[in-house]
């Protein structure tokens, strides 16, 4: 019987999910494309944090200590085996450890059940829209310009996030309020409002503490919840600003963190603090975290278990207190902030900056800054920047939920040393002298 030939199946994209056609997961594609097909350039476009500081050795310490650990709180050999081999328990079997860390770092005082250990951040965010947001009328609000990190996650669930736009000096609470009132106007219950309150990225700004205290008392008079994520400042020097869950005395703050930035990034553990109280048409209560957890079942099942060991190594290593761990990249970073700023001066000196229509923010930690130019920052003028000046940056216009940044480009310092950072920023600055006279 002669075999017969079938085609291969050929999906139609206008089939798949609307979010494969979001504009986000092509611009940062596009952005990984430009940072191969150009390894010469010096490029501020990753938010990673500096290769310096990883020592592979130390791992397996880390996971011994971790193992060591364990046999001093009495676990048996195959208790410990499976503490490594197996899936562990969902919500993460180093919670104990990162709730004691949060207490020491932080100020952030809750009971390990109110933690779930999440696979980076990234699922935290993931796990709270998906628990928090039930239909098309919540709405959630992000303070724009915003991590994509956030919105494509939400465009993955379905829900079309709010820009509250930031002005100069960043977020102000009372421009969350009057687009709290439009969502109302239109129908919708503002669920839950998302924000980097310490040298966000991208924009590099902070939140002032007068702002937090008013976003939290906000929050209460106009019932929402608070996506707090925070990952920059235990790897920025000086001293931080209280966050804001440990302000909250409401339960409003569900607070996601991680330690890509603050141990490595390879390990892919983070976690939410979710310590509102769930009541049930029975009556009976439980945490958030236990909503998230069910959720994280079905979506990762559990946290590599080995990665758990890692970070808790770490943790043991510095007694809980991560800031002490990070004295010496904090410093790094700092300085190269400073060196960037100073070498932005050198480049571009008044009066001929204003002239030219160039400025820049001057952020006091965490790894981005971003820079005013007088031309379409977009995709086409990244091209040329790479190929004709060796310098790749990050189009501001990315982080804008509903448009905006067209003429700001972001810089990260994080991954470089400082040589890369004088040597990079000369180059960005004869790309931006060619393209504002490019385009006069």
């Amino acid at each position: 019987m002669a075999l017969v030939e079938m085609a291969p199946v050929t999906l139609r994209k206008a089939e798949l999910h609307a979010s494969v056609g979001d504009p986000v997961l092509d611009t940062m594609n596009f952005l990984n494309e430009i940072t191969h097909r150009y390894p010469q350039a010096v490029s501020f476009a990753p938010g990673r944090p500096y290769d310096g500081f990883f020592d592979v050795e130390e791992i397996f310490r880390h996971i011994r200590r971790y193992l060591d650990h364990l046999v001093e709180g009495g676990a048996t050999p195959g208790e410990i085996r499976d503490a490594l081999f197996q899936y562990g328990p969902t919500a993460g079997q180093i919670r104990e450890l990162v709730a004691d860390s949060l207490r020491k770092d932080e100020n952030i005082d809750v009971r390990p059940e109110a933690v779930v250990v999440t696979v980076g951040c990234q699922e935290a965010m993931f796990l709270a829209l998906r628990a928090l947001f039930a239909g098309p009328q919540d709405a959630l609000l992000v303070s724009s310009p915003c991590y994509v990190g956030i919105t494509g996650a939400a465009r993955l669930l379905g829900i079309e996030p709010t820009a509250v736009a930031e002005g100069q000096g960043g977020f102000r609470c009372a421009d969350l309020e009057v687009a709290l009132a439009a969502e109302k106007a239109r129908g919708r219950r503002p669920r839950a409002f998302y924000v980097v309150p310490d040298h966000s990225n991208p924009s590099g700004s902070t939140m002032p503490l007068d702002e937090r205290h008013a976003l939290l008392d906000l929050a209460a008079r106009a019932d929402f919840l608070i996506l707090e994520d925070s990952p920059y400042r235990l790897v920025s020097p000086g001293r931080q600003l209280p966050t804001l869950k440990s302000l909250d005395t409401d339960r409003r703050v569900v607070h996601l963190g991680s330690y890509s930035k603050t141990l490595f990034p390879g390990a892919r553990v983070g976690f939410a603090v979710a310590d509102q109280l769930v009541v049930d048409e029975d009556g009976r209560q439980g945490l958030l975290a236990d909503e998230l957890t069910k959720i994280k079942s079905m979506v990762t099942v559990n946290t590599s278990p080995l990665s758990q060991a890692a970070v808790a190594g770490m943790l043991l290593a510095a007694d809980g207190r991560t800031s002490e761990l990070n004295t010496e990249t904090s410093a790094y970073y700092g300085e190269a902030m400073r060196a960037i700023l100073k070498r932005l001066d050198e480049c571009f000196p008044e009066p001929g900056r204003s002239a030219l229509g160039v400025r820049w923010n001057e952020p006091a930690g965490g790894f981005f800054l971003t820079v005013d130019v007088p031309f379409p920052a977009d995709n086409a003028a990244l091209v040329r920047s790479a190929e004709e000046h060796g310098v790749i940056w990050t189009p501001m216009s990315y982080f804008y939920p509903q448009g905006g940044g067209e003429h700001s480009l972001r810089l990260s310092v994080s991954y470089l040393t400082q040589a890369d950072i004088a040597e990079g920023t000369a180059r960005l600055a004869r790309f931006i002298a060619s393209e504002a006279a490019r385009t006069r």
